[in-house]
């Protein structure tokens, strides 16, 4: 892992030391963990791995940029500091808590037309369904 690591190191000071390609680098760098960190929060509210992404993003972020590297300390330690009150919350609240977001993810997917995408692969016309957003 050292070696792997010195030479990244290397490969990484070759390209800072010359402005050009140091600058596309930090531009694609910065493409890239944006687009992980957006979707990542995008997922936040729905099953699989949001967080993940986000840190995900914020880390590749971070290796460039200094702010980035604070974000992902700032969101860590308040993300464990979150799941330690949840997980010492009366299950009455866990419950609470899961429900709202299991309301955020059903109001999410009916805005975004995505059960009205169901329906009509089902063949129901049901009005009710279609996202007020995407009024056709």
């Amino acid at each position: 892992m050292h070696r792997l690591r010195e030479r990244l190191r290397s490969r990484r000071e070759r390209i800072r030391a010359k402005p050009a390609l140091n600058t596309l680098y930090r531009f694609t760098l910065g493409l890239v963990g944006g687009i992980v960190l957006l979707l990542g929060i995008v997922m936040i509210p729905y099953p699989g791995p949001g967080w993940l992404c986000v840190f995900a993003g914020l880390g590749l972020l971070a290796t460039e940029f200094a702010w980035a590297h604070h974000v992902n300390m700032f969101a860590k330690h308040h993300y464990q500091r979150w799941i330690g009150w949840l997980s010492r919350q009366h299950p009455v609240t866990r419950l609470a808590v899961m429900t709202a977001t299991g309301l955020v993810v059903v109001a999410t997917l009916w805005l975004i037309g995505a059960f009205e995408l169901v329906a009509n692969a089902l063949g129901l016309e049901w009005s009710w369904l279609a996202s007020p957003l995407f009024d056709a």
